[in-house]
């Protein structure tokens, strides 16, 4: 009498494709594993440092050490170390929109059409580098991205709308919302 084998199981079929690789993905929690490095470990000196830069990154080290608590060359090595692990990504410049000649800021959602949600991080980019675009979202959701936006009036607004969205064969859908009012978070 032979002993019964124990049961195999049974390969679970690819549910979806990895937009970045394409390649067939088997998880179930698909889309949902973090993308990205692990988040960086940081005490409350690093918390401190981030507010003061977050409110203004042109401190001079000294004001900054004095803000944090700690001494003028500790400070400067912190600040080093967040830069080389990822968590400090650059230091930029606020600029005004309105200042430039752009007083119109909108944000417009962007549906795209089935066929191209396989593109959908080459999009990204696309719109990040056109004229005008100030911040890109990619969404889960109804709309596939945010697409924040400033103008020189409503008619640079429409033009920029039907030029590189509207007449673009991948886009499904576009509305387009006016921003009256803007408040910079000070989220550290």
């Amino acid at each position: 009498m032979s002993t019964p084998r124990p049961a195999q199981p049974v390969p679970r079929q690819p549910r979806a494709k990895d937009v970045r690789s394409g390649e067939a993905r088997t998880d179930p929690s698909w889309g949902l594993e973090r993308r990205g490095p692990a988040p960086a470990r940081l005490d409350d000196v690093d918390q401190r440092l981030l507010a003061a830069l977050a409110d203004d990154a042109r401190l001079p080290n000294n004001t900054l050490a004095a803000r944090a608590g700690i001494a003028p060359s500790t400070c400067l090595t912190r600040v080093r170390q967040l830069r080389e692990r990822g968590v400090i990504r650059g230091f930029h410049a606020d600029v005004d929109p309105a200042r430039t000649g752009h007083p119109l800021q909108a944000m417009i959602a962007v549906q795209m059409r089935g066929a191209a949600r396989t593109r959908l991080s080459g999009y990204l980019q696309r719109l990040a580098e056109l004229p005008g675009v100030l911040n890109v979202f990619l969404l889960g959701g109804a709309h596939d991205f945010f697409v924040h936006v400033a103008a020189a009036d409503s008619d640079a607004l429409n033009e920029f709308v039907i030029e590189h969205l509207s007449t673009d064969p991948d886009v499904a859908l576009t509305e387009t919302s006016l921003i009256f009012q803007h408040a910079r978070a000070s989220w550290y």
